[in-house]
Parts: C-alpha cells; structure tokens; sequence
C-alpha cells in the first residue's frame, strides 16, 4: 500500500523548493516532513530526491510524484461528480505570453471554470514539459509535441511571433549603418547584432531563434524583462526590441507605435495540451474547451 502522505510530502518539497515551506504548507514540521521521505525511500529501498539545492526528484521520484498528480485528479474528479458544487483545484504549467493573450478566455468557455481555482506555473513553452515529467501539475501547455510517460499530447495551434520595436529605436540604430554601408551589404539586418533585445528570461530562446533564421549571431545586448506586459512596454519606450505575439499588439501594429525590424521574418510558435491519460472527466471538460476555443483564437498549425 502506497503511502500518500510521504508522496505529499515529497511533492511539496520539489513544489515549494525546499523543505522548510514544504513543512509550512502541509502544517507539519521540517522534521516530520524529512522522516517521511526517508520512510517512503527506506521502504522503496533507494532513494528518490536529491538533497541539493533546491531538491531534486530521482527517476523513482518523478514516478511516485506522477503518480500522486494522477491520483488526486481522479479523487477531484470522484468528489466533482457526487457533489456539483465541489471547488476543483487545478495547476498548470503555462507560457507567459498564452496567459496575456488567448488563455484566459478559453479557460472561461468551461462549463466548469465558476469553481475551477486555477493554479498557473509560468514556465517558457520549451521548458515548461518539465513539470509534467515532475509530476507537479495536472496539464501543461508548451511546444513540444512528445509527451512524457504516462501523458498524452493534442495540438492547440500556433502563436505568431514578430521581431517588434519602436520607430524610433529602429531609426537610432539602423541608421548607425551609413545607406552606402547598408546598400552593399550582404547582412542588411547586422546592425540588430548590436542593439538591446528584450528577453524574457534565461529559458527564453526566440530572439535567439530569430537572429539565427537572418543568419546572424545571438544578441550582444540584452534585457531581461520577466513581464509579458512589460515587455511590450519597453519596446514601445524605445528601450529594446524583442519577439512579441501577433496578437497582443495588433493596435500598436496598425497604429504605426510598434513596427517589425525584418517584417519578412516571423516565428510561428506550436503551442500542445499536454495531459495525464488517466484524465478526469473535469480535465476533459476543460480540455475540450481550452482545444475549441484555441482554433479560434490562434493560427492553425
């Protein structure tokens, strides 16, 4: 018989990154929280965390926690269908730029969202699979098409990068390159190797990408902007240009505030549900809302 309080135990370690707020969390003391791992580990016969800082799940580990994830979403699920109105609490690991544009209105169109308590874990859609192999959340969205073990995948669409910046900013650095300099140059976009860039943070890749697609190197200057919103603000000031979605700056587009530095050039960004298939009848729900209403508001793959 599996024993879930030490499995509590170890997902609340890895979730809070230590144990002392894992303690605090499960209203138990750092001790117990540590005699009950070493119990799970003694009677599993190896271990499964890595007492480093912060800790860190063995194989076996990212099993049980799987495991555990897996189990409550069947007991949520259970309790949802016998009393209707059961407060249901889901995590998900999510992009930053999904939630500052199309997420929040597909979250809504669940016939279930009124008592669905949202817990959002905001990982880089390249990174973010990583919570679904730790067993830390119940579905993840990010680029991957692969599921882990034990999960399944279904394509949601495509966000639309573009190299964004003001007209100011363009005019200021660009024109750093003489029309003589620029007319028999073979890399008429060199002059971007030089500017700041906006990056979201040290997971994010799609400046990156875009200098690597006009066949130039990764950014000389950077700013790290951990604000979706933000991002788009220090763009609009002048400060940095960076890769936006289309469809956040659509006004800032037509209205000439926001202007494309290689309008031939875009990334268009896959974007996958990621969950477990032993799926509750509530996650379900939530799936087929959030894949419906993904067709709609993103472009198609």
């Amino acid at each position: 018989m599996m024993d879930y309080r030490a499995l509590e135990a170890l997902s609340a370690v890895i979730e809070h990154a230590g144990f002392e707020k894992a303690a605090q969390v499960l209203n138990i003391s750092q001790s117990a929280v540590s005699q009950r791992i070493r119990q799970l580990e003694f009677k599993l016969g190896q271990p499964v965390l890595l007492r480093t800082s912060p800790p860190r799940l063995t194989e076996l580990g990212r099993k049980l926690s799987n495991h555990l994830q897996q189990v409550k979403q069947l007991e949520q699920g259970l309790q949802a269908s016998d009393e209707p109105a059961t407060e249901l609490n889901i995590r998900l690991a999510v992009n930053a730029d999904s939630i500052d544009t199309w997420l929040a209105p597909a979250l809504a169109a669940c016939a279930d969202s009124q008592r669905m308590n949202f817990d959002l874990v905001i990982e880089d859609q390249r990174v973010g699979l990583k919570r679904m192999k730790n067993g830390e959340v119940m579905a993840c969205i990010c680029e991957s098409a692969q599921p882990v073990n034990g999960g399944l995948a279904q394509a949601l669409g495509t966000l639309r990068y573009r190299a964004l910046a003001s007209p100011e900013f363009v005019a200021h650095y660009r024109d750093a390159v003489t029309p003589s300099k620029r007319q028999y140059s073979d890399q008429p976009y060199q002059w971007l190797q030089q500017a700041p860039c906006l990056r979201f943070s040290g997971d994010d890749q799609l400046q990156h990408q875009f200098l690597n697609t006009l066949n130039l190197q990764a950014p000389r200057r950077m700013q790290r902007v951990p604000s979706s919103g933000g991002f788009v603000q220090m763009a609009l000031a002048g400060l940095g240009f960076g890769m936006i979605p289309e469809i956040q700056v659509r006004e800032y587009l037509a209205s000439g505030e926001l202007v494309d530095v290689a309008p031939e050039t875009v990334l268009d960004i896959p974007l996958y549900w990621h969950y477990w298939q032993t799926e509750s009848d509530y996650m379900a729900q939530l799936r087929h809302a959030i894949v419906q209403r993904a067709a709609q508001l993103l472009l198609p793959l």
